[in-house]
């Protein structure tokens, strides 16, 4: 798998993930984007690998003991920090037919809806993670970060979206990549010692 040269157009990235350059400060420093939606009015994805210090029972105690590993809220993003996605893995389901209470999206990853009855929905799911907030951009606005150099577009592999050690999700994505864009995880802020 090749990844997407980070000045390129774009195109449109539904179902990728966005990998942030080590130009790309806070608050999506060494973010890893899932891009649930694409189009000319815009984009809105999950960042992957921002686990809250919360449990999920702190604003959907019924959820808790369904989530997978670790367990915690996940900051999807800077926008709607107020609403709540549930991310779910629901391997081998024809998309005109998903489990009752989701929306697939695309690759068995769909949203779950957190106000239907958690024992009626789980028993379909592979995987499943609680997002506060999303990532959002307006028409044309991702990109021109894309072609700005602020984003790695890289395909998604099914695990990534539910990675148990989220805290090297963004190494793991780089280094698996077989070209120059893996040594940005040896970049360091000292021009020196590029």
């Amino acid at each position: 798998m090749t990844e997407r040269s980070a000045w390129a157009p774009a195109g449109h990235v539904t179902g990728e993930l966005l990998v942030a350059t080590p130009m790309t400060g806070e608050p999506f420093e060494h973010a890893v984007v899932l891009v649930l939606h694409h189009d000319e009015e815009g984009a809105h994805g999950l960042v992957l690998n921002q686990p809250l210090d919360a449990g999920v029972d702190v604003v959907l105690p019924e959820w808790q003991p369904f989530v997978t590993s670790p367990g915690v809220l996940f900051r999807g993003g800077p926008v709607g920090m107020d609403t709540a996605m549930g991310l779910v893995s629901v391997p081998g389901h024809d998309p005109g037919d998903p489990p009752l209470g989701t929306q697939l999206l695309f690759g068995g990853i769909g949203l779950v809806d957190l106000d239907a009855p958690a024992p009626l929905v789980v028993p379909e799911l592979g995987a499943f993670r609680i997002f506060v907030g999303y990532s959002g951009w307006g028409p044309g606005q991702l990109d021109g970060e894309i072609r700005q150099g602020a984003w790695y577009v890289i395909p998604r592999e099914p695990r990534d979206p539910f990675h148990e050690d989220t805290s090297e999700l963004w190494r793991e994505v780089l280094l698996r990549q077989r070209s120059a864009v893996s040594f940005a995880t040896t970049w360091t802020p000292d021009a020196d010692q590029n």
